[in-house]
C-alpha cells in the first residue's frame, strides 16, 4: 500500500506541474494613479501659492495681565479674597495702595504658604514684570493709598538725609542701619533694600512700622534719606575701625571697657612695689 502511493506521488506532481495557470490580467490601478497625479500636483502648488489667512496676535500686556490674574488667583485669593476683599485668613487688599503691593512683593515678605508664617525678607517669588503686573491688578479692587514713589538717589542730598534718619529711622533700625533695636527687636535691616523698597517702605509703613506722608516727609526729603540708607549699604570707614558698624553705643563701650582697662593696667603696673 505504501509503495503504490509513493509510487503515484510522482504523477501527482507531474499533472500539477503540466496543468495551465489563467494568464494574468493588467491592474487597473496603476492608469489611474498616472492620470490623477497631475491633477494632485497642480492642487498642491495652488495651496503653496495661495496667501495663508493672518493669524490674530493678541494685544500688547494681555499676556502678563493674564498671568497676573491668573497668580493672585492661585498664591493670594485664598487668603485676600477674589476680589481683594479680605478672609478670616488674610487682610483686604482693595484701597492699600500700590506702593504696599510693591514693597511686599518686590522684597519677597509675599506670598507665604499660611497665615501663620513669619513675614520676613525673601528671594521674589515673580519677575519684576509679573510684580508689576500684579500691583495694577490689585490696584483694580479700589484706589486708594500711596503710589510708588519716584526716587533719583544720585541727586539728593546724603548729609541732610542721614540727619532725617537718625531722626525718624534710627531708633528702630539702629544708627548704622543694621535693625533690631532695643525697643524694636522686629526692625529689619535696611542693608538689602533697593532704593524703591525703601521709599515704599516710609511712604506704607508695613506691618507695624509707622506710613511716613509727604507732610511729614516731603518728595525731596524722602529722596534725601532713601540715599542715605543706600549709603548705609556701604558706608566709608573713617578714623577707626567699623566694630561691624553696630553703632556709637558700642563703639563707646568699646572705648570705656579697653581704654579705662588699659589705664588701670598700666596704674598697677606703675605702682607695683619693686
Amino acid at each position: 500500500m505504501e509503495q503504490a502511493t509513493l509510487r503515484s506521488w510522482p504523477m501527482v506532481t507531474d499533472s500539477v506541474k503540466k496543468r495551465p495557470f489563467p494568464p494574468s490580467r493588467p491592474s487597473r490601478r496603476a492608469p489611474v494613479a498616472l492620470l490623477l497625479a497631475p491633477v494632485v500636483v497642480a492642487l498642491a502648488m495652488s495651496f503653496s501659492a495661495a496667501p495663508r489667512p493672518a493669524v490674530a496676535q493678541p494685544a500688547p500686556g494681555a499676556g502678563i495681565e493674564r498671568e497676573a490674574e491668573l497668580t493672585y488667583l492661585a498664591d493670594c485669593a485664598s487668603c485676600h479674597g477674589d476680589e481683594g476683599e479680605g478672609t478670616p485668613r488674610g487682610p483686604a487688599l482693595a484701597g492699600v495702595g500700590d506702593a504696599s503691593t510693591h514693597y511686599y512683593l518686590s522684597t519677597g515678605r509675599m506670598p507665604i504658604e499660611t497665615p501663620d508664617t513669619k513675614v520676613r525678607r525673601r528671594d521674589p517669588a515673580y519677575s519684576p514684570e509679573l510684580i508689576e503686573a500684579l500691583v495694577e491688578h490689585v490696584d483694580r479692587f479700589g484706589s486708594g493709598g500711596p503710589d510708588v514713589p519716584h526716587v533719583s538717589p544720585e541727586h539728593a542730598d546724603v548729609a541732610l538725609g542721614g540727619k532725617l534718619y537718625r531722626a525718624q529711622c534710627a531708633s528702630c533700625h539702629t544708627t548704622a542701619g543694621a535693625g533690631g533695636a532695643l525697643l524694636r527687636q522686629d526692625a529689619p535691616s535696611v542693608y538689602h533694600a533697593t532704593p524703591t523698597e525703601t521709599a515704599t517702605a516710609v511712604r506704607a509703613g508695613p506691618g507695624t512700622m509707622p506710613a511716613f506722608g509727604e507732610a511729614a516727609l516731603s518728595d525731596e526729603e524722602l529722596n534725601d534719606v532713601v540715599a542715605y540708607v543706600d549709603y548705609l549699604a556701604s558706608p566709608q570707614d573713617r578714623g577707626g575701625e567699623p566694630l561691624w558698624h553696630l553703632g556709637p553705643l558700642i563703639e563707646g563701650l568699646v572705648a570705656w571697657v579697653f581704654g579705662l582697662g588699659a589705664l588701670v593696667l598700666l596704674a598697677l603696673w606703675i605702682g607695683k612695689p619693686t
